[in-house]
């Protein structure tokens, strides 16, 4: 019976979950309530903060999912056998592509990224560790395989994701499309070359 109640409990927080990030995406993190999610779920918000403590607990755990889909997007390539330039280059892109269609696409579920990044919530710190430690377990392979050269992995990671950074933040995303600078395919060349053997 325990594991009963546990399913329905987990499958009404996952509903409130998927209607938050619906209403947020339709009429914005700042106007949604928690009675706008409520209602949609024809419960009352007493029932809403039985799952969550606040609106901000909320938002945390849809923003926690949208970059969960991109961790585990990028973990599946890491995870792929094959030479790993062409792997590295595919991570690089796709974290762009996913972070793109997320969020800058979205002016309704960028404004919530916007106000994630201010408050620089743990989720955000945690999601930027993760993608640093997806990047650094690409380029041990990378090493292991003669294809790469970094005498430091953390640091070679973290540099590799700084030089990303305007490809990978979405608030630099939305700010650099129009102005001048380097493709995502020279960027990704620059960093590739930075790591690549000196012999």
């Amino acid at each position: 019976m325990a594991l009963v109640s546990e399913h329905i409990e987990v499958d009404t927080r996952d509903r409130i979950l998927e209607v938050a990030e619906r209403l947020f995406r339709q009429i914005g993190y700042q106007k949604t309530t928690v009675g706008d999610i409520a209602k949609e779920l024809r419960m009352s918000p007493a029932n809403v903060y039985r799952f969550f403590e606040s609106k901000k607990a909320i938002h945390q755990a849809v923003a926690r999912s949208l970059m969960g889909e991109v961790e585990l997007e990028a973990q599946r390539i890491v995870a792929r056998p094959g030479p790993v330039l062409p792997r590295f280059r595919e991570l690089l892109i796709t974290i762009n592509r996913m972070n793109t269609e997320r969020y800058v696409g979205d002016n309704k579920l960028h404004e919530m990224v916007a106000i994630a990044m201010e408050e620089d919530w743990e989720v955000c710190v945690a999601h930027m560790e993760c993608i640093a430690g997806v990047i650094g377990q690409m380029i041990a392979q990378g090493v292991a395989s003669g294809e790469l050269e970094a005498p430091d992995l953390q640091l070679a990671s973290l540099c590799a994701c700084t030089a990303m950074i305007r490809f990978f933040h979405p608030q630099m995303i939305a700010q650099c499309a129009t102005k001048p600078g380097p493709t995502i395919d020279q960027m990704i060349d620059f960093v590739i070359a930075g790591l690549s053997p000196r012999h």
